[in-house]
């Protein structure tokens, strides 16, 4: 079939079932978008390619899809790299289709030219630079392939001007032969009895659940495993939903702003399994000392993450999707009655969760963060997908949000990047229209992609808003204030403009709450109203997230703060 590099694209996409493009047009794409209006294919034009990029990357992680974006040369592509690099960073499946200038120009610093493939080398799983349009076909299939097997990523397919227009006989490839890439990856099954046995000679086991799990797809044979083992389980920020909140021995998120019970468990624990986590500096702290009275396990497809910050005594290194499940059955032939061996370690730790609950100070002038988080969850649902941007309210949702499901709690961990949260919403919930989207903001946060309000006005994408609004850099306010003598420079935003003016100006209503009086009546409201809303809720510009390891130290180093602080 004769067509254009341009239709040749879109047909591809369509090969994929792509529903939807996230994008900004521009000169070096006009051909691209030519065809798009001829095809009507579904496209969001979103505010700024950087919201593009994220819009792209939490529809991928709400719906399991590699999400897709599209950004002219130059500018346009550049602007999306603060999103490959965080979607990199969460091994999120993107394809990313720029355009570059004609052939003939390339390497000429002709207008809005951009060595993108050089500049994204680093944060991409693969990228490409097509330049004959014979390659097309080949490379988007190899694109899709490698963005969602193995251990995800995003990939560039950046593609000269003058390739859209060529022409070529159009057949797209059913299969991908790539030397030295199958994108399968199969264990041993040794390293795996090594696992199981570990866990029967075990007396204080803990399982650490990463974004792994949630990745690919195999939080339903994680389930069973803790339900049949009844073993206390710990999360990475990544791997919140994967086993529910409210499974009875779950101790919450580890690491620098992680639960007391779940600190010390790792702590005082003789066995570490870690699934799909990549024992980040966040949760480690002091990796000298981290599990230091434990046998650890690191399961994980990423040979090279096995070993790279925290020594593993027992690695299972293949894809989870052939691991757990046979683990799964493994442990149920097993004699041992896990549940009846590890209940007094489970008391124990239990004993800790009960003594030490997460906790915000309660202020008889100003909504305390605690409650107001509490409070949406009794307004929500085990459906609701809650979205975070980065810094105090993150730490505040990964504490206080009950998730129940995976690729229910969607957040940047790896890179943290501020003004995530809007676009990543609009994307989670143009993939998932049946669900209900929380997206919990800062006042600095919000401001950094508020022009996507227009985009989910535009297009009716029914996102609710809450910014949890202090007046300062939360995050970088709160180690200031600890760390660096109460020298909060160029961190206090107090002459912010008015959020709920801003989003109006934009189409989406907003509303204030700064009385804690007023904090149930302007919930409902704000829950009532039809469509997309905003939020813009008051807390002391003081208050800390607690606890908190201070960089470098223990797990078991914790300040827990509370009412104290």
């Amino acid at each position: 079939m004769i067509m254009t590099g341009a239709q040749a694209i879109i047909e591809s996409l369509k090969r994929e079932h792509v529903q939807v493009v996230f994008g900004y047009p521009g000169g070096s794409v006009l051909t691209l978008y030519d065809e798009v209006y001829k095809q009507k294919f579904p496209h969001i034009l979103t505010g700024h390619e950087q919201g593009a990029v994220h819009a792209a990357d939490g529809y991928a992680r709400a719906t399991g899809k590699p999400g897709v974006c599209f950004a002219t040369s130059g500018p346009g592509v550049c602007n999306m790299v603060t999103g490959i690099a965080t979607a990199n960073m969460d091994s999120i499946p993107l394809v990313v289709i720029s355009g570059q200038v004609a052939t003939q120009y390339i390497g000429r610093d002709s207008f809005q030219e951009a060595d993108i493939s050089g500049i994204t080398t680093p944060i991409t799983k693969n990228n490409y630079l097509v330049k004959n349009v014979r390659d097309l076909p080949r490379v988007l299939k190899e694109a899709f392939y490698i963005a969602t097997t193995g251990r995800p990523g995003p990939v560039l397919v950046d593609v000269a001007k003058d390739v859209f227009d060529a022409t070529l006989d159009y057949e797209y490839p059913e299969t991908v032969q790539m030397r030295g890439y199958s994108g399968k990856y199969t264990g041993q099954v040794y390293d795996l009895d090594k696992a199981v046995d570990a866990l029967e000679r075990a007396e204080r086991p803990v399982l650490l659940t990463g974004g792994g799990v949630i990745l690919s797809n195999t939080a339903e044979s994680l389930r069973q495993i803790v339900q049949h083992t009844q073993v206390p389980v710990v999360t990475t920020l990544m791997g919140k939903g994967a086993v529910s909140d409210e499974y009875c021995g779950h101790l919450g998120m580890v690491g620098m702003h992680g639960s007391y019970a779940a600190n010390m468990a790792v702590t005082q624990c003789d066995l570490l399994i870690a699934v799909g986590a990549r024992f980040d500096d966040r949760v480690t702290g002091d990796v000298e000392n981290f599990a230091p009275n434990a046998q650890i396990v690191h399961f994980d497809i990423d040979k090279v993450e096995i070993n790279k910050i925290v020594h593993a005594d027992i690695s299972v290194n293949g894809d989870l999707q052939w691991s757990l499940p046979l683990c799964e059955k493994k442990l149920a032939d097993s004699p041992v009655d896990f549940a009846k061996r590890f209940a007094p370690w489970r008391q124990e730790v239990l004993a800790m969760q009960a003594a030490h609950p997460f906790a915000t100070r309660s202020l008889p002038e100003a909504v305390s963060p605690e409650t107001l988080y509490k409070e949406v969850n009794r307004r929500t649902d085990e459906d609701t997908i809650v979205v975070t941007d980065v810094g105090q309210h993150q730490m505040w949702a990964a504490q206080f949000c009950t998730i129940r499901k995976p690729r229910h709690f969607i957040s940047s961990g790896g890179l943290g990047t501020m003004g995530y949260g809007l676009p990543a919403a609009m994307g989670a919930k143009i993939g998932c229209p049946d669900k209900q989207v929380v997206l919990y903001t800062g006042d600095g946060s919000i401001m950094m992609n508020c022009q996507e309000f227009a985009t989910i006005h535009k297009y009716g994408v029914d996102v609710k808003v809450i910014v949890v609004h202090n007046n300062v850099l939360g995050m970088v306010n709160q180690w200031q204030r600890m760390f660096y003598g109460g020298h909060c420079s160029q961190s206090v935003i107090g002459d912010n403009p008015d959020l709920t003016n801003i989003s109006k100006a934009m189409g989406v209503p907003g509303y204030t709450v700064r009385d804690p009086k007023a904090l149930d009546a302007a919930l409902d409201t704000f829950f009532a109203t039809k469509g997309p809303a905003l939020l813009d809720v008051f807390i002391p510009e003081d208050e800390n997230v607690y606890p908190m390891v201070p960089g470098g130290k223990r797990l078991d180093e914790m300040e827990l703060g509370g009412d104290t602080q």
